[in-house]
């Protein structure tokens, strides 16, 4: 069971940190809304890593929802873009 924690865990951070940097890369939103969910994506970072020093009431309270936020901005922000460019109507291949 701890593996698959373990597994889910990696899994998000890594969904989560694909999702901010592809918010990221487009050039067509303003920089504040460009940026955003980066930078709440290293303030959770950063809290998680207080664990390390032995502050888990940090990390337990911030970082979790922090990171959620930053998966709910950052898919609004690719689905608009995707709305907006009409990417998704294209046919595949």
């Amino acid at each position: 069971m701890p593996a698959a924690v373990a597994a889910f865990g990696v899994a998000f951070f890594c969904f989560t940190l694909w999702c901010s940097v592809t918010v990221a890369r487009m050039r067509d939103l303003p920089p504040w809304r460009r940026f955003l969910p980066l930078a709440l994506f290293l303030i959770a970072a950063g809290a998680s890593l207080l664990r390390a020093i032995d502050i888990p009431e940090v990390a337990n309270a911030i970082a979790f929802p922090l990171n959620l936020a930053v998966v709910l901005l950052s898919l609004r922000e690719i689905r608009s873009h995707r709305r907006h460019t009409g990417t998704a109507d294209r046919p595949r291949g």
